[in-house]
């Protein structure tokens, strides 16, 4: 119920203003098991680490996260908001970064998907979380961006080794 109530409006509203705290208290509370939206919604939620673009601090924010291969996919839809959030913009400033799935730990670099892989990853995150439609059609003027996150050491051996972590 929580994947097809959350793109409403009103719960968006309410999911802006609690999701990301409540995500880290839960996170922290359960030793790194599981995060609130991941206990409600059933979701693959893990915890992006970035380099902030301008301040150089690093921060944490609550992301799902889909499996394509040895990488993660994450969309940076912002609840279907005009702008994109703030941890796109780091790793474009920074694209090595970390995240954190259950208790592992992965130096990662972001690259920014276009094309046919771009619609092929939206199309299999649609398909676990129809919000992420809901959210393109609220901005249709800012297309999602997808962003697959692959090991750092892969990251360094060339697009041919990129097929993601297990």
């Amino acid at each position: 119920m929580i994947r097809w109530t959350t793109p409403t409006r009103p719960l968006t509203w309410l999911y802006l203003r609690i999701q990301s705290r409540s995500d880290r208290l839960v996170h922290r509370l359960t030793g790194g098991r599981t995060t609130a939206s991941g206990l409600l919604s059933g979701l693959p939620v893990v915890m992006l680490t970035t380099t902030g673009a301008r301040t150089g601090q690093t921060r944490t924010h609550p992301v799902l996260g889909f499996s394509d291969g040895r990488a993660l996919v994450v969309l940076a839809s912002n609840y279907g908001r005009a702008r994109h959030p703030a941890w796109y913009h780091n790793v474009k400033a920074h694209p090595r970064c970390s995240v954190t799935v259950g208790r592992a730990s992965h130096v990662v670099e972001a690259h920014e998907v276009t094309g046919q892989q771009r619609d092929r990853c939206i199309e299999e995150a649609a398909a676990r979380y129809p919000g992420f439609l809901v959210y393109q059609a609220r901005s249709p003027d800012r297309p999602i961006p997808v962003i697959r996150l692959v090991p750092a050491t892969e990251a360094l051996d060339g697009p041919e080794a990129t097929s993601g972590p297990r």
